[in-house]
């Protein structure tokens, strides 16, 4: 895996978590904002692959 293939993992790694948080106290509005971060990440790896 290269570094910046890593990096983005970590990355999505630590926004899952948030999600998890978001959830956990259900604020819907940050889950929203997790959401859409996650899916321009994976857009944007998708597209690097």
């Amino acid at each position: 895996m290269n570094a910046a293939l890593q990096k983005t993992s970590l990355h999505i790694d630590d926004y899952l978590d948030l999600l998890n948080l978001a959830v956990q106290v259900q604020d819907e509005k940050w889950q929203k904002e997790i959401r859409r971060k996650l899916q321009g990440m994976l857009q944007h790896t998708g597209q690097q692959a």
